[in-house]
């Protein structure tokens, strides 16, 4: 059903203030470079000056405006690979940071029938105001550690956190408790949905669900993992699992333990050419 729309201010990022978040936080800066790990849709939040994007304040807490549960099983898993761990700052709904720039759910004008106001008839300009204030940073950031890692002879694991609701406002239902998403580079699925079997006897597993990686509708796994070649993973867990403090811990602990085994067994881990730039 479709939200009751009201006017939104347009984005200005001469009125962002020291009440509005950064556009990225660094969590165990110091961890070790075995693993990185991201959440593209850790957060939920709106520049103050654009009044929710028009849109209420329940439809702001849904999955269509973050990833619920992603970034609290993110910041424990840092904990436990003792990993560094970026955190989006904005709500996807702002922009989206798993979303190439030209992709028209970059700025969604509808999220699972939901109409966004603010981002109704959205100009370049203000699109490019968007990204350079909420998702350049973030990314540049990014990217910077990895190619810094590479120079230094480091091969770390790219892992892109996400959740996903249980069911989609048309009803449909999603049964995969944990999904593990990748276009090309296939090296760390069997291993790591073994060492999730072996753990969650019966565990069911999406391989590409509840979501596909396709280099033009996703960003993080195709520019940060697959063009530098990197052993990579995007993981995907539904929602009603990690909704509760003590639900993200138990499934960051779970995670963690699984990359761990996949870490020492899978091994060499080793720079793959990426095939999007050599065919």
């Amino acid at each position: 059903m479709m939200s009751a729309m009201r006017e939104s201010p347009r984005f200005d990022p001469t009125l962002l203030d020291s009440e509005d978040p950064p556009p990225f936080t660094l969590h165990n800066q110091g961890g070790r470079p075995r693993f990185i790990l991201t959440c593209d849709h850790a957060s939920a939040a709106v520049p103050r000056h654009m009044d929710g994007l028009g849109l209420t304040a329940d439809d702001l807490s849904r999955h269509i405006a973050w990833d619920i549960g992603a970034a609290e099983v993110t910041k424990h898993l840092a904990a436990g690979l003792d990993a560094p761990a970026y955190f989006s700052g904005y709500s996807r709904l702002v922009i989206d940071c798993n979303r190439p720039l030209t992709s028209p759910t970059s700025i969604p004008s509808v999220s699972d029938n939901t109409q966004v106001p603010a981002n109704q008839a959205v100009s370049p300009h203000e699109a490019a105001a968007r990204a350079a204030a909420c998702y350049w940073p973030y990314h540049r950031q990014i990217s910077g550690a990895l190619d810094r890692l590479i120079a230094a002879g480091e091969i770390p694991i790219f892992v892109a956190m996400h959740s996903f609701t249980p069911r989609m406002s048309d009803g449909a239902a999603r049964p995969w408790q944990i999904g593990l998403l990748f276009e090309h580079d296939r090296r760390l699925v069997a291993p790591l949905k073994a060492a999730f079997s072996a753990q969650v006897p019966g565990i069911c597993i999406g391989e590409n669900e509840p979501y596909a990686i396709d280099g033009p509708s996703d960003y993080s796994i195709p520019e940060h993992g697959q063009k530098r070649g990197l052993p990579h993973i995007e993981i995907e867990i539904r929602q009603d699992l990690i909704d509760t403090p003590e639900g993200a811990e138990l499934w960051a602990k779970r995670i963690a333990e699984a990359l761990e085994t996949v870490r020492d067994t899978a091994q060499p881990l080793e720079i793959l050419p990426d095939v999007n730039h050599n065919t």
